[in-house]
């Protein structure tokens, strides 16, 4: 059988290599033309687009930061001028920041400067009504909106049904909320006087068990929770130590009489 002859494939001199890359430098100079020929001035103008957006952002950021400088110094004055019992001047200060134009949380923390000096005036229903349009602010930080409905309760507690005082601070009373020692006794408060001592009996046990919260309002709590017939002790050893009472392992360790003993 024959065989097929071959062919050897031409080797392309350096002048051949040199031309296909002139054509292939000419062909994508030429595409690149084309392109920005027909979209050039679309490209240019996403580009400007681009830079004046950056730029407004950049402008818009730092007139921004400055209010909230200038709101800064507003609330820190209107403190100086409050804690000097000067609530007319303090209530200046704070007055810009009521408009739409400040910030939620400048705003919020207006009203509460305002509620203190009215507090201080002995004008709780004034405060109150104050605390109220920051719980009810939709635009006000949630901490800041939680601690004023704790507040207004608090100021309009002697004057609402306990059935109103859960509905509004349920929410808040449950153990790992932030506020829930505050607003676990308000509840608490308001379980008992409906007669309910179960439930205000464990919202009590409940407040003494958090070892975050501040050993006054645990040890009331404790105390409370024992008058409802409910355990609020988990550690007993750690109470007594606590309350500076020498348990009998102390007693022991230290060659004590067996005898719990106060110190």
């Amino acid at each position: 059988m024959a065989r097929t002859p071959t062919i050897p494939t031409p080797t392309p001199s350096a002048e051949d290599e040199v031309l296909i890359r002139e054509i292939d430098e000419a062909v994508r100079e030429d595409a690149l033309y084309s392109f920005m020929r027909d979209h050039g001035m679309k490209v240019l103008g996403v580009i400007l687009l681009g830079v004046a957006g950056l730029g407004g952002w950049l402008i818009y950021d730092h007139y921004a930061e400055q209010a909230l400088e200038q709101q800064s110094e507003a609330l820190i004055s209107a403190l100086d001028y409050a804690q000097q019992r000067d609530f007319d001047t303090a209530n200046k200060k704070v007055a810009p920041l009521l408009g739409a134009d400040a910030s939620p949380g400048a705003r919020a923390a207006a009203r509460f400067i305002q509620a203190g000096g009215l507090i201080e005036q002995n004008n709780t229903a004034g405060a109150a009504n104050l605390y109220k349009m920051v719980a009810d602010d939709a635009e006000a930080p949630p901490a800041l909106r939680d601690l004023a409905r704790i507040r207004e309760v608090t100021l309009k507690y002697d004057q609402m049904q306990p059935a109103d005082v859960i509905a509004q601070l349920a929410p808040l009373a449950k153990p790992g909320h932030p506020f829930f020692g505050s607003a676990g006794e308000l509840v608490a408060m308001a379980h008992l006087e409906k007669g309910d001592r179960k439930a205000a009996g464990m919202i009590f046990a409940d407040i003494a068990k958090q070892e975050d919260l501040p050993e006054t309002l645990r040890s009331r709590a404790r105390q409370m929770a024992g008058l409802m017939g409910v355990d609020a002790v988990v550690d007993v050893n750690k109470l007594l130590k606590d309350e500076g009472v020498t348990t009998s392992d102390d007693a022991q360790a230290t060659g004590a009489p067996a005898a719990a003993q106060v110190r």
